[in-house]
């Protein structure tokens, strides 16, 4: 089974299409250890969700036991549900193999975030591994990203001028020839969640920004699914694993992320109703 396969199994199976993100931080956590913390989130949302997503800077920012603590916290992951590592890499070609093989061989996830800053040989060592998913930053969710990503630019002497993520998008097709790759695309600005979904009708698209914050769940659901109402990944980090400080942290999380989930399969539902009426207008 390959990450596609995967995740539309798990979605299906949970009625899903939420990913919780694991950012263990000391300073928001209850008083727990980090792997039991992660034991409990998990456990109590196992039932809810698409796929996890492991920050993996949270747990390198351990010290020298974080990766030992990362990887006993993956082990509590069932073995149906999608690990997407949130690690953000992007190197030269012999380096991002070594990363490659690291996350995908090591720590046994199925899918990564990688940067496309430096070119398609940064992006092939994690594509060549065809059973896995890479997910190439596109549009991301923090305040900053129109700094380069939202810079016009063109390709080729016939093409419009277009934004910089607009041309990560369409490179990103052009290096899909796996079929394995999809795009992250921040929930914080809804036009570039449209544009990019235009642009890439059938590519899993990884969209953070949820909550914390203050992304659109109404416009990540109306833009970001595909035409069959998958092929979005709606991920959210503190919003759910912090809902409470203290004891109570599984049930509460737990709480979160049911709210949470039947939101987004309130907002399908709709949107699929709306395709339907049109469908069927006549005309």
């Amino acid at each position: 089974m390959n990450f596609a396969e995967k995740l539309l199994a798990a979605s299906r199976k949970n009625n899903s299409l939420l990913c919780i993100g694991l950012d263990p931080d000391p300073e928001l956590m209850p008083d727990v250890d980090v792997v039991e913390f992660g034991r409990q989130i998990i456990a109590a949302t196992k039932d809810m969700v698409c796929a996890y997503k492991p920050n993996f800077a949270f747990y390198e920012a351990l010290g020298t036991d974080g990766l030992v603590k990362l990887d006993q916290t993956l082990r509590h992951i069932p073995s149906h549900i999608p690990i997407i590592a949130d690690a953000k890499r992007g190197d030269i070609g012999n380096t991002a193999r070594k990363y490659a093989y690291s996350i995908f061989d090591i720590f046994g996830c199925d899918a990564a975030t990688v940067s496309p800053y430096l070119g398609y040989d940064s992006i092939q060592p994690f594509s060549d591994y065809t059973d896995k998913g890479t997910f190439i930053l596109c549009h991301t969710s923090n305040e900053s990203a129109p700094d380069l990503q939202m810079l016009r630019c063109h390709m080729g002497s016939t093409t419009k001028n277009i934004q910089l993520f607009e041309l990560v998008a369409i490179k990103a097709s052009e290096w899909n020839v796996n079929q394995n790759i999809g795009l992250v695309v921040g929930a914080t600005e809804p036009t570039p969640i449209k544009l990019v979904r235009e642009l890439c009708p059938d590519m899993p698209l990884l969209i953070p920004g949820i909550g914390a914050q203050k992304g659109s769940l109404t416009s990540a659901i109306r833009n970001g699914v595909d035409a069959n109402g998958a092929n979005a990944i709606i991920t959210s980090s503190r919003q759910v694993i912090y809902a409470s400080k203290g004891k109570d942290f599984p049930s509460a999380t737990r709480l979160e992320a049911s709210k949470l989930r039947t939101r987004i399969n309130q907002l399908l539902t709709r949107k699929q109703a709306r395709s339907l009426d049109t469908t069927s207008a006549p005309s």
